[in-house]
């Protein structure tokens, strides 16, 4: 215990004392916006009100990012510089292929089915009598974590050997079909589909949700003239409902892509990333602190890192279109 204690109280003696510089600085911030007055007000406040929250992104994201960046061009120990061999290794090393591969498969199908899912749940129960008791079943995986819903799914995947009793739902079926059940996450590529029926079960119900709320806000009137026109069914839902929760999908479907490309628990706690399940959160995990090689891993944040900006990019286009429009 006492070499535990000389071992942090280092640190976090270190990390009191920032904390008690920023306060510090805060409440020199506040004591001259206080005093402040005229023409000198306005600034002031704008740095009062933004200066803490400025600060913080920089400690906090700006500067992780820029090391990150720095680390992806060095060694392992990163005591010297590699140039873009960690970024050739990643494109060209045939393991890493297919890490890149499951990737792309998880962005083109899990974000567009489980916010599809997520819409069609929301058309259908809208004018459902009890409809919050549905939904507070549908919802009701969303309050699981990654890691226990994997734990969940795992009882619907295990397999046991032929002469042993299958206990596993899917097994089971197979075995009463006459079908011969295979070792489910073991057999590639179908263990990478199985693993995003677990994303999309626990992740549904929230797309509902926002969806539904978003079904709810439209006008009623627009609803009813659109009904008189002789729009019903299909022919309602295409020519109204979407359109007018189009910017809502949108965002859902951007919320899902971005939470897909950091997923790292259901992989890691149903495989760990072994028989070609393993995706780029997960890899950038395995290098940085099991094979602790930080170059590697620090260009895999980076490529995970542009992954994400054209879809938040594409988000605020269009959430700024919405309001250009309206």
């Amino acid at each position: 215990m006492s070499h535990f204690w000389s071992d942090n109280l280092p640190k976090l003696g270190q990390m009191v004392a920032a904390i008690a510089i920023f306060l510090a600085v805060l409440a020199v911030i506040f004591f001259i916006a206080g005093k402040a007055n005229g023409k000198k007000q306005r600034p002031i406040a704008i740095l009062v009100f933004l200066g803490p929250a400025l600060l913080l992104v920089v400690i906090g994201l700006l500067g992780p990012a820029i090391r990150t960046l720095i680390l992806s061009f060095k060694g392992s120990a990163s005591h010297h510089w590699v140039g873009f061999s960690n970024y050739h290794w990643l494109f060209t090393d045939e393991s890493e292929r297919i890490v890149l591969r499951n990737t792309i498969f998880w962005i083109l199908f899990t974000p567009i089915i489980t916010t599809g899912l997520g819409l069609l749940l929301a058309v259908l129960l809208d004018r459902m009598r009890r409809e919050s008791v549905a939904k507070s079943l549908i919802f009701m995986p969303m309050a699981i974590s990654f890691v226990g819903a994997s734990i969940v799914w795992e009882f619907v995947y295990k397999y046991a050997n032929t002469d042993q009793p299958q206990v596993g739902l899917m097994s089971s079926i197979a075995k009463h079909l006459g079908f011969e059940p295979p070792n489910w996450l073991l057999t590639q590529p179908l263990n990478t589909f199985l693993l995003m029926v677990v994303f999309i079960w626990s992740q549904t119900g929230f797309a509902m949700v926002i969806l539904s709320a978003a079904i709810k806000a439209v006008p009623a009137d627009v609803m009813e003239a659109s009904a008189l026109d002789g729009a019903h069914g299909w022919k309602l839902f295409r020519g109204v409902t979407f359109p007018m929760v189009r910017s809502t999908f949108i965002v859902v479907l951007a919320t899902m892509v971005v939470s897909t490309l950091k997923l790292f628990d259901i992989v890691r706690a149903s495989t760990g990333g072994n028989f070609g399940t393993s995706v780029l959160a997960n890899e950038m995990y395995s290098e940085t602190f099991i094979r602790y090689d930080a170059g590697r891993g620090a260009a895999m944040a980076i490529v995970l890192f542009l992954l994400v900006i054209p879809v938040l990019v594409y988000n605020i286009i269009n959430l700024r279109r919405e309001r250009a429009i309206s």
